[in-house]
């Protein structure tokens, strides 16, 4: 697939690095030559200095042979442009990066497809909906639902008090008479895991699991998860994911937002109505434990400082909030996060790339998303009446080393796959795929 990149910021250049490991021919257009000499030089594509919203620059990328066309400079209005822009000169399909939320309305959307921008992301937006996602449930660090929540996948850490630890998946399948989980990957000292039935949990392993709403209460007492509910949430940073953030939450929850520019709390105590907005620096343990750290449930660091985030939700932990969320925007930091023990990591660079990534995917895909704490991805697949993949049951079907089926979706009913399992036409297939297997895993369901 022909791609152009339009912008090398973080986001442009996270997603051209994912498009040049999946074999794909990458164009990356930025004005800053400095950058994109960094990015050719250590990865397989070509690069043009020039203007992202230049009709010249714009055909001088050839964008009239281009599939897929994705505009992510830093600005909105240059983002908007540039794709209506590609598509007016001959882009198959385009994608636009944005910050105002007003525009991904249902009414407005038809609108800006008009203009030729087929697709809006905002990933502050999306950011939001997972940190709401992670508060729902306490004891997990990432989850990610399929077919409107029917499938449900859980990273779960594992620690020395989960019944399941130190036994095999052979073990821990024969615990109950029916099969309510799936265990689809494993990430253990910085490596992604395919487990088979030999392998065994280890204490710290970070574990991929695919259940059901049904199945979930027993996977949570077999991983030793305890549950409670949150009702006290403080937010670190006024950022637009913070203010997001306390927007949905307000109503339910009671929360407290600190922002360390007075100008920015100002603002921000006068859009949030039942927000309690505190002007100060999060950093400041005394700041904190006046403002009730040590009452909270759950706490939210979101300001625009990697390390000032991770500090933080540290900090907390300390103090005995059971559950944190940190926005880790540095790729380096990923690893460190996940080692001393944060609960959910929200990273927009890998949102942006899981929403684009799928335009990528030759077969019917509709869902797929990159792991925060994996180089593996996780796609929800749509099986055809050609497709390899229903050829037989699981067990008789040469599936890739790489690549793990977790359920089914068939007529409305999720479905925990086993060996016997065969897959029917027009099933979603839930699957764990790493880098190494996507284009393989294409193949079965082409």
């Amino acid at each position: 697939m022909r791609i152009i990149i339009a912008g090398a910021g973080e986001v442009g250049t996270h997603v051209a690095k994912l498009m040049c490991n999946a074999n794909h021919d990458v164009i990356l257009i930025d004005d800053n030559a400095e950058r994109l000499q960094q990015m050719e030089a250590h990865f397989d594509l070509m690069t043009i200095v020039g203007s992202v919203s230049s009709i010249d620059d714009l055909k001088s990328a050839n964008v009239e042979s281009c599939d897929l066309f994705i505009a992510v400079p830093p600005y909105e209005e240059l983002s908007i442009m540039s794709a209506i822009l590609a598509k007016k000169l001959g882009a198959k399909v385009t994608i636009a990066r944005i910050n105002n939320y007003e525009y991904l309305l249902p009414e407005n959307k038809e609108f800006f497809q008009q203009l030729g921008v087929d697709q809006l992301i905002y990933p502050e937006e999306l950011a939001a909906k997972e940190i709401m996602t992670s508060l729902k449930r306490v004891g997990i660090r990432q989850q990610i639902d399929f077919s409107d929540g029917q499938l449900i996948l859980y990273a779960i850490k594992i620690r020395e008090n989960a019944p399941i630890v130190n036994k095999t998946l052979a073990e821990v399948g024969e615990i109950h008479s029916q099969k309510l989980y799936n265990i689809v990957a494993i990430n253990r000292d910085g490596e992604t895991i395919i487990p088979r039935g030999n392998e065994s949990f280890k204490h710290n392993d970070l574990a991929y699991f695919i259940t059901t709403p049904e199945g979930t209460q027993q996977l949570m007492t077999d991983a030793g998860k305890e549950q409670f509910d949150i009702k006290n949430v403080m937010i670190l940073g006024g950022s637009r994911i913070g203010k997001k953030v306390a927007q949905r939450l307000e109503d339910d929850y009671n929360v407290k937002l600190i922002e360390i520019d007075k100008e920015k709390s100002n603002r921000l105590a006068d859009e949030l109505e039942r927000t309690l907005v505190i002007n100060g620096d999060g950093r400041n343990l005394e700041l904190l434990k006046d403002e009730g750290i040590k009452k909270m449930d759950a706490f939210v660091a979101v300001t625009a400082n990697s390390e000032v985030n991770i500090l933080a939700c540290q900090l907390a932990k300390k103090m005995g909030v059971r559950k944190s969320v940190a926005e880790v925007e540095n790729m380096d930091y990923i690893d460190l996060a996940e080692n001393v023990g944060i609960g959910t990591l929200i990273n927009k660079k890998l949102i942006a790339a899981s929403y684009i990534y799928r335009y990528t995917v030759k077969a019917r895909v509709s869902h797929v998303k990159c792991l925060t704490t994996s180089k593996a991805e996780v796609l929800e697949l749509v099986a055809s009446d050609d497709s390899k993949i229903i050829k037989g049951r699981l067990s008789e079907i040469k599936l890739p080393k790489d690549v793990n089926v977790g359920g089914i979706i068939r007529n409305g009913q999720a479905i925990i796959a086993t060996g016997n399992t065969q897959i029917m036409p027009n099933d979603k297939v839930v699957i764990f795929a790493m880098p190494s297997g996507i284009r393989k895993i294409e193949k079965m369901f082409n």
